[in-house]
């Protein structure tokens, strides 16, 4: 009578050890992979480019496409790479004259619309497209962790020298919080680059962040000294992904 409970036991530990295996496996192959799940978190810009549009907002459809050209600084090595006619239409086609009009002294708000409209759809199809395609080589992920993390960088000195030192702080903030999550990976490619981040990044904290009124020449010099050198990581990275590729 023991044996057969033990026995009745160890099957059913098995049944639901196998079941479980099963679950996670179904789970992970539900779970978007990181380049799609990067792409699709920058559509919410579009989106909010079209509803200030909508409700005839310039400032804040500038305001939002600008946060769409930001993210998009991160993941299009992926547009890149998939589909060099798509990167065209999105790259130099629809947000140069996207950024034009809307930077522009009286926009024509209803073509502005379109564009953005347009462009989403755009955007939309491609994403279907590449979720539906093989995974590129892991290291294009490497090379969008970084380029995503410095998005954040890049938007310290426009915001600095456009006085809106708000926008330059919570930029170099979303940097140091971003950092946090590659500088391992960092210093594993290069120990000076690393060194050198995390130096200029201090500076630029005490320059930036713990002064009431800023040198804006100084702090966009230690910006651009740690730029240089977060470039040369990334530099680095897409060479290698290409050599795999």
């Amino acid at each position: 009578m023991v044996q057969r409970v033990r026995r009745t036991g160890v099957a059913i530990f098995t049944t639901l050890t196998i079941m479980g295996y099963y679950l996670a496996q179904a789970r992970a192959a539900e779970e978007e992979r990181f380049e799609i799940s990067s792409i699709k978190a920058i559509r919410p810009t579009l989106v909010d480019t079209i509803t200030a549009l909508r409700q005839r907002d310039v400032a804040r459809a500038r305001e939002a496409f600008a946060d769409y050209d930001s993210g998009w600084n991160g993941i299009e090595v992926y547009i890149n790479i998939r589909n060099k006619d798509v990167y065209r239409v999105l790259e130099l086609e629809f947000q140069p004259r996207i950024t034009k009009a809307l930077d522009g002294p009286n926009p024509e708000i209803s073509e502005v619309l379109m564009d953005v409209q347009a462009m989403l759809v755009k955007f939309d199809e491609a994403v279907s497209l590449f979720a539906n395609a093989a995974p590129l080589n892991p290291l294009y992920d490497d090379v969008a962790r970084l380029r995503i993390v410095r998005a954040h960088l890049r938007e310290v000195t426009p915001a600095l020298k456009a006085g809106n030192l708000a926008k330059a702080r919570k930029s170099f903030e979303a940097f140091e919080d971003g950092w946090f999550n590659i500088e391992d990976f960092v210093r594993a490619q290069s120990l000076d680059a690393y060194v050198a981040i995390e130096t200029g990044m201090v500076h630029i904290e005490q320059a930036l962040l713990l002064t009431d009124q800023p040198d804006v020449a100084a702090v966009t010099g230690l910006v651009g000294g740690v730029m240089n050198q977060y470039n040369a990581v990334v530099t680095e990275v897409q060479r290698q992904a290409r050599s795999a590729q």
